[in-house]
């Protein structure tokens, strides 16, 4: 069965590590594909990955707002290539790809990461996504909490499967210590509680809310360090925003790091500070690394997040909430070590990618029972 994943690939993040570790963990008789936007060329560094990973990799010529080119070229591909199912992530992917397979005759399948609102840009996408949804032949909803945003764009419960997103073997591996010795390098001094984060610096992530909760804990405990791990649009205005504090020195924007899951192992805790989410992948990152966690309590965070037994939750958007979850966390009350090791368990028990791809297996056998019936070329026609 081959399986085609169509993708609007900026960078290497959240969606494309989900659908690539997917593709690792499905057994042989499943092949996958990958097949990517231009997006200005910065689509590259992901398909390169997926080149190295050993699977077929695709960029595109036509992209939005040339609609029609794009989906004549997409459908194109998948005739080629005779797909079974066409998966798409994001509201680019969805709107193009689902004209797409309607025109190769195959099934479509959404997976909803989340949806953001991020610029009124994104929100005029984000409105037609909920629309074209309605259309596929099924939505995966990474999370609890974005089935319910999805039921209510219109998509009927019978199109509907929650697949949580997961983490690869090895993000349980064992603490690298030169990754400590990088992490205590970023400060100026050596803090003595190392408090990290990580993600794209856009408004929707909540990190400005993240600095803000940092000066308030740093005013009660000045031996906290901070780091952010993530690059994005608001990086010059954090910047600004932390020199304006006066914590340059306790609170370090680190930019966006391909190993950052390496450095998660030596910090004492993981802060989620967003405002919506569908399921981060940094959360389950931080519990497989054995780290407590404070995090707001948006998407499906509290899916995850177990208050007083693997971290605490905080209203979204309360800098003073977050910072006092962010303090209580190095009370005398609290057993960081067990609490770590309980998110830890948890996400080894129920978000593996082996988990994961058993769903999705059960999800593509049924989609590929609905394909158009054709002939299937020889491997060695298809065209790379």
């Amino acid at each position: 069965m081959r399986i085609v994943h169509l993708m609007a690939s900026p960078f290497y993040g959240g969606p494309e590590r989900q659908m690539l570790g997917l593709a690792r963990h499905l057994p042989g008789r499943y092949e996958s594909v990958f097949v990517s936007f231009a997006e200005g060329g910065r689509c590259a560094p992901f398909l390169d990955q997926v080149r190295r990973g050993g699977f077929e990799a695709y960029e595109l010529e036509h992209n939005a707002p040339r609609m029609r080119q794009a989906a004549n070229e997409v459908a194109r591909l998948l005739r080629k290539l005779d797909a079974d199912v066409l998966s798409c992530s994001g509201y680019k992917p969805d709107i193009i790809g689902w004209w797409a397979a309607r025109q190769a005759g195959i099934p479509a399948v959404s997976i909803s990461h989340g949806w953001t609102a991020a610029t009124w840009k994104v929100r005029v996408n984000e409105t037609c996504d909920r629309l074209v949804i309605r259309w596929m032949d099924a939505v995966v909803c990474v999370s609890k909490a974005q089935a319910a945003k999805v039921r209510r764009a219109g998509v009927p419960d019978a199109q509907i499967a929650i697949i949580h997103n997961a983490v690869a073997d090895e993000a349980f591996a064992p603490a690298e210590p030169q990754f400590a010795d990088r992490l205590a390098g970023l400060f100026p001094r050596r803090p003595r509680w190392l408090v990290g984060a990580a993600g794209r610096l856009s408004p929707e992530k909540g990190f400005a809310d993240l600095v803000e909760a940092a000066a308030l804990a740093l005013r009660r405990q000045p031996e906290f360090g901070f780091v952010v791990f993530g690059d994005g649009p608001l990086r010059p205005a954090l910047t600004e925003r932390i020199a304006t504090l006066k914590m340059a020195d306790r609170c370090i924007l680190a930019g966006f790091r391909d190993d950052a899951a390496k450095y998660l192992p030596h910090l004492d805790l993981a802060v989620l500070p967003s405002l919506t989410e569908g399921l981060p992948v940094i959360l389950l990152e931080a519990f497989a690394a054995g780290l407590p966690v404070v995090a707001t309590a948006v998407g499906g965070i509290p899916e995850v997040v177990e208050p007083g037994v693997s971290g605490l939750l905080a209203p979204a958007g309360n800098p003073t909430a977050l910072a006092e979850r962010i303090v209580a966390m190095f009370g005398n009350a609290v057993d960081r070590r067990a609490w770590g090791q309980a998110g830890q368990a948890r996400v080894r028990r129920e978000f593996t990618f082996a988990t994961q791809s058993v769903k999705y297996q059960q999800l593509f056998d049924r989609l590929a029972r609905t394909k158009t019936p054709r002939q299937r070329r020889p491997a060695a026609a298809v065209v790379s």
